[in-house]
């Protein structure tokens, strides 16, 4: 498996932010969203260790961080995940989430023993909604979340049409969470209260604020 890096940090975003997590991040992507801010991890030129799934559970288990989140990249799209999956999950010692573009089919990893899934829909400003597969939300249960990094006002519109459209906030948690510069989150907070869009959260990135925005490992 391509790891471009394993590293303890908090959760900056999600059900868990601010807990402690031990992060495995994989190269590469089959999205280029406009904001992405792990481009470095996509390109094909971006250094990697080659691990198994042995390898990477081991380092995990040995940092003694319940929480474990696995990222890119786009992780689904690594051959060797279901078996590293079989490995975290054998037990309850591990809280395993995977971070996902929305563009990769959950179905393959939905098994009775399953882990949490952090999915994005990409909105407009990202250039990238073609690739969402909206056959996901039927997979999501209450402890996934669908997250909805908005740029603009065009964006907060399709995310409330499309949580309308597929009924997310009785399906799992929903976050609005603001692209990184492009959007004022007072603006959001606004945008929430015109429409009285109750059970949805809006969440900043809270590595960004704690660390430079810019900074690796963290």
């Amino acid at each position: 498996m391509k790891v471009v890096e394993t590293f303890i940090s908090i959760n900056g975003e999600g059900t868990r932010a601010g807990e402690l997590a031990v992060f495995v991040r994989f190269q590469g992507c089959n999205l280029r969203c406009s904001y992405c801010d792990t481009m470095w991890a996509n390109e094909p030129s971006c250094p990697y260790e080659e691990q198994t799934p042995q390898d990477i559970d081991a380092a995990i288990r040995a940092t003694g961080v319940k929480n474990v989140t696995l990222t890119g990249g786009e992780p689904l799209l690594q051959k060797e995940l279901p078996e590293l999956l079989a490995l975290l999950l054998r037990d309850d010692a591990l809280r395993v989430e995977i971070e996902t573009n929305g563009a990769v089919s959950l179905a393959p990893f939905c098994g009775e023993n399953r882990p949490v899934f952090t999915m994005d829909y990409k909105l407009p400003s990202s250039g990238m909604e073609r690739g969402m597969i909206a056959e996901n939300f039927s997979l999501l249960e209450m402890d996934d979340t669908v997250k909805f990094v908005s740029g603009s006002r065009e964006d907060l519109e399709r995310a409330a049409e499309i949580m309308e459209n597929y009924d997310l906030t009785r399906r799992c948690h929903v976050y609005l969470s603001p692209v990184f510069g492009s959007i004022e989150p007072a603006d959001m907070v606004q945008f929430l209260a015109e429409r009285r869009m109750n059970d949805v959260r809006l969440q900043i990135q809270m590595h960004k604020v704690i660390w430079d925005p810019d900074k690796r490992g963290v």
